[in-house]
């Protein structure tokens, strides 16, 4: 799948940098009226049903390929933020400790901010522990692959001796 450079329907495969500069398809009526076979028309037609799947194929990647650089990079921002905003917390709760510090001993003030981080990290640790809990299984995607078991011939069930059937998927 080599293609000159600047043209190409290809992805290339060391890098993600998906382009669609054209949809190579021949003429669909390149013969002449009756000079073409069936066996010539049935392959024309599987050809350019190939080409067109794989020109589908290129235009789903560039579209996915911008859609996910920007998910990508908008994720990070988010991350980044994320990172910023717990070191934040720190002199958030350093500065109640020494807000605190005016009305009681210093020592004492840092130890109510410690006792208030501990509850409250216990607090989500218990509300996370109630959601986990609350996570079910995926009943009806199980309900639906037992039901194929019925669905596709499984061989131990239907075989005699005298019809020999496929084994079928489930064996």
């Amino acid at each position: 799948m080599s293609n000159k450079q600047g043209e190409g329907l290809y992805t290339d495969r060391d890098s993600f940098n998906p382009q669609v500069n054209a949809i190579p398809l021949s003429d669909a009526d390149a013969r002449a009226k009756g000079e073409g076979s069936i066996g010539d028309l049935v392959k024309d037609a599987s050809a350019q049903i190939s080409s067109l799947v794989r020109s589908e194929i290129e235009l789903a990647k560039t579209e996915v390929a911008t859609s996910a650089k920007k998910a990508g990079i908008g994720g990070g921002l988010f991350a980044a933020a994320a990172v910023i905003l717990a070191y934040s917390s720190f002199f958030l709760f350093f500065t109640i400790a020494e807000a605190l510090d005016n009305f009681l001993p210093r020592w004492l003030a840092f130890l109510i901010v410690f006792l208030f981080m501990l509850v409250l990290v216990g607090v989500l640790a218990l509300v996370g522990l109630k959601q986990i809990k609350g996570v079910k299984k995926p009943e009806k995607t199980i309900a639906s692959v037992n039901d194929l078991k019925t669905v596709i011939p499984s061989g131990s069930n239907n075989r005699t001796s005298a019809n020999t059937q496929d084994p079928g998927l489930y064996t």
